[in-house]
């Protein structure tokens, strides 16, 4: 049985609580959250992948995932992420697929 404090979640770089955190990205899809905290670990930066729901007491209705880094660090975070959104594929791009126009012969 692991430890606690040793995870693997746990050995990641965050930013002390203490400094002054600000959201940079925020999903409802927590996959998407956690691709961009990718991103920005890719790209040295400490980041904390926090719950909103969390601040439902705060914020009612509001849901989903948010990403803080320090402050110093934000303009950096949010170059990092939108180069991350450019740099994605398309969505709308779909497979070439031959339509038959006509139904097959019944046998």
């Amino acid at each position: 049985m692991a430890e606690p404090g040793n995870s693997a979640a746990d050995a990641q770089p965050r930013p002390n609580p203490n400094e002054k955190l600000v959201k940079v990205f925020d999903s409802e899809d927590e996959s998407e959250a956690l691709v961009v905290k990718g991103l920005l670990d890719s790209a040295g930066i400490d980041s904390d992948l926090a719950s909103a729901s969390l601040l439902q007491d705060a914020f009612p209705g509001m849901g989903g995932m948010l990403i803080l880094v320090r402050e110093e660090d934000a303009g950096e975070a949010r170059r990092v992420i939108a180069e991350g959104r450019q740099s994605a594929p398309d969505d709308d791009v779909t497979a070439d697929i031959p339509v038959i126009e006509e139904p097959p012969p019944k046998e």
